[in-house]
């Protein structure tokens, strides 16, 4: 595993990517229909906190929607994450609660949403969700790997030993 300074470093490039590229995918635990599926991610920081920290991870859904439905069954969630480039992998587990604050509906609300919503924030198929993240494990790729790895095996070396050490941490987020 990672070094205390190499998680915190993955962690904080989670949060970097997250908010560049906020793409995830989510599926519920238990469940019969267990599928992950698209949902793009809220992040709402307290006031005056830093970016790095990251913050609370909100979604807006439906309340027809299958995942929204199945969390009368279960709030056990996990989540996936690739970032844009494909450099920053991550696998979440978490709950999911929906939330019922019109105040944080307004503060999240933005254009990309109310495309979705025919009503707008007043829409009664809209619900927030808040998922409550318990632990991630974050995989950094970096260029150049493969090479490196060829390169340990002809030393006699393990590429997924010093790989895993450098490169991956589980974290809390």
């Amino acid at each position: 595993m990672a070094d205390p300074d190499r998680s915190e470093e993955l962690k904080e490039l989670f949060w970097k990517e997250l908010s560049s590229s906020p793409f995830v995918m989510i599926g519920l635990q238990g469940v019969e229909d267990s599928r992950t599926r698209p949902w793009t991610a809220q992040v709402d920081q307290a006031d005056g906190a830093d970016k790095k920290d990251g913050g609370t991870i909100y979604f807006f859904g439906a309340k027809s929607e299958a995942l929204v439905k199945g969390l009368s069954e279960t709030d056990r969630v996990v989540c996936t994450y690739v970032a844009k480039g494909h450099d920053v992998f991550a696998h979440i587990h978490g709950t999911l609660h929906t939330v019922e604050d019109r105040a944080l509906v307004e503060k999240l609300w933005n254009p990309f949403v109310a495309s979705w919503y025919k009503d707008g924030k007043d829409d009664p198929d809209l619900q927030l969700l808040r998922f409550d993240t318990e632990r991630a494990e974050i995989w950094k790729s970096e260029s150049g790997a493969t090479l490196v790895a060829a390169a340990l095996r002809l030393v006699g070396r393990d590429p997924g030993k010093d790989h895993q050490r450098e490169n991956q941490a589980e974290v809390a987020l």
